[in-house]
């Protein structure tokens, strides 16, 4: 998933249209999950997730969940999410780097060893099921927003960011109302868009995509018709509007946000700085 990773990405996808297939049904449990971890109640999220592990031992998305639930919480811990570090440049670039915790890195990296294995069993009789590819999707953004944002590893993030869109233009192939994986395409066409011309080229050259209107336009995807990362992509957009000064659409979605989940401070006070 990140922000989380929100200074580097590509991809290409088509845009939605009034014909937009049905949104892949969300798990109730993970959602569930999935809305404590972003309220930042991290124990009831994990305990919510290896809940679900435990009834669906086989279920590699379980045990990626898990692993989110350990990336959002360092970034709570760090301050990583502020819209500072992504709307200013500079302040990126020369931020120290973040003090991890070693052992939420171990659960981290446990959680997505486990859903990988899990993942490869299903995919190596049934290639196209959609929620092994997502698990595996959701495990290279995972590892690329750590890489980035935590280890500031960025050359490791940027390969995970694409092998993630690679995978992420064959899931929606297969499925198309997987629109939580639009959110890779989003990603790594926006932030790439904000790379220098000549090293857009080089990238390019590399395969990767960088064309910021696609990015927006597959992260609106994800904000509008998402499940499980649907809060993210809003949260991503909303930097976007800040980063293009339209100051009236970041303040209603990080209104909209602070309203769904009332105790992240992030979102109020992010409609402090604004004020």
């Amino acid at each position: 998933m990140l922000i989380l990773v929100l200074l580097f990405l590509a991809a290409l996808s088509p845009a939605a249209t009034p014909s937009a297939p049905t949104p892949t049904p969300a798990n109730p449990a993970l959602l569930t999950g999935y809305f404590q971890m972003y309220d930042l109640a991290f124990d009831k999220a994990h305990n919510t997730f290896l809940d679900f592990e435990q009834h669906n031992p086989a279920d590699p998305l379980g045990p990626a969940s898990n692993a989110a639930a350990y990336l959002f919480h360092e970034f709570e811990r760090l301050h990583i999410l502020q819209s500072e570090l992504f709307v200013d440049d500079s302040a990126f670039k020369h931020r120290k780097k973040p003090d991890p915790d070693p052992a939420a890195r171990r659960s981290f990296d446990a959680e997505l060893d486990k859903s990988s294995r899990l993942a490869a069993a299903i995919l190596a009789h049934s290639p196209k099921d959609s929620n092994a590819l997502f698990a595996t999707l959701l495990g290279y953004g995972l590892r690329a927003d750590y890489d980035a944002l935590v280890d500031k590893h960025y050359l490791s993030s940027l390969d995970n960011l694409k092998a993630g869109r690679t995978l992420a233009q064959q899931l929606l192939a297969a499925n198309p109302s997987c629109y939580d994986a639009y959110i890779a395409i989003g990603v790594e066409n926006y932030l790439l868009s904000l790379k220098p011309a000549p090293l857009r080229w080089l990238l390019q050259l590399g395969g990767a995509q960088t064309d910021k209107d696609t990015g927006i336009a597959n992260l609106h995807l994800t904000a509008e018709h998402g499940v499980y990362l649907k809060p993210y992509a809003r949260l991503l957009l909303g930097i976007a509007a800040l980063r293009d000064h339209d100051t009236a659409t970041a303040r209603r979605i990080l209104l909209e946000l602070s309203h769904q989940f009332p105790d992240n401070p992030l979102y109020t006070q992010e409609l402090a700085r604004l004020r």
